[in-house]
């Protein structure tokens, strides 16, 4: 299965809660669930996708390599963090699977070549990362990796236009998590909400499609049916090269996921 345009972000979501945000998704059309072994609901997501058929849905988990990494123990450890995770969420394969973030204490080429091995073992379907930079991803390809996806924090006001145009040309699929500044890039920029007024669109669209036309996937987290429903409603308009540009000089190199936080493993 390709990866989807648009998907769920699961971060924050267990138990009783994501097992219900989970469904609803489902129902809705959604087929990609985005989480990861920091996040605590695999068990939930198994729930909640119970009795669907595998084939149309794209799963997406990411190896803490701090917590589940032993730097003797590579091959082991990397296995034995991916069989927990196909475990925890009841299923074969993933789809996707990525290293979280990019711990420099470790031996990130050397993780990342034995999750090539799960693909082989057919344990995955695609390797990749997290929070990468370009310094990250070049010392990845030095050793011939070129994984899949880089998946980072990515909207109009923190347009990574190098870390876009360096993925682009290395065949590296961005996908950005925190499109929407945890909410906070509506009241910090009007001209999403003065732009959504001209297609009966909100703000938030606005920034979702801006980022499907620049052909990124993104993983917007919700929790309510409405704002499920509306972060899909994104296909049924298009932005002008005007107004994409308008957006594009937005960039204020702002983040919303800080890796000081204990939520930066988003």
């Amino acid at each position: 299965m390709d990866l989807p345009q648009i998907g769920l972000g699961t971060w924050q979501l267990r138990g009783d809660e994501c097992i219900k945000v989970v469904q609803w998704a489902l129902e809705m059309g959604y087929t990609h669930i985005d989480t990861a072994h920091v996040y605590e609901n695999h068990s939930a997501i198994k729930k909640a996708i119970k009795g669907v058929d595998r084939r149309g849905l794209y799963i997406t988990s990411k190896i803490d390599i701090e917590k589940q990494v032993d730097v003797a123990k590579i091959q082991d450890s990397v296995e034995s963090a991916c069989e927990l995770a196909l475990k925890e969420l009841g299923t074969d394969y993933l789809d996707l699977y990525l290293i979280h973030f990019p711990e420099q204490n470790f031996p990130l080429e050397e993780i990342f070549l034995k999750m090539e091995k799960l693909a082989a073992q057919g344990k995955i379907v695609k390797a990749g990362v997290s929070n990468f930079t370009i310094g990250h991803l070049e010392d990845l390809h030095k050793s011939g990796c070129i994984p899949f996806a880089n998946q980072v924090e990515f909207h109009p006001l923190l347009n990574q236009k190098d870390l876009l145009d360096y993925c682009l040309g290395h065949g590296i699929q961005l996908i950005s998590f925190r499109s929407l500044g945890k909410g906070k890039l509506l009241s910090d920029e009007p001209l999403f909400d003065r732009i959504g007024k001209v297609y009966a669109k909100t703000g938030a669209q606005v920034i979702l499609r801006w980022l499907i036309q620049k052909k990124i996937p993104v993983i917007p987290k919700a929790s309510s049916k409405n704002h499920l429903r509306e972060n899909l409603e994104i296909f049924d308009f298009s932005l002008t090269p005007l107004e994409m540009s308008q957006l594009d000089h937005l960039n204020k190199n702002r983040r919303y996921c800080l890796a000081d936080e204990p939520e930066y493993l988003y």
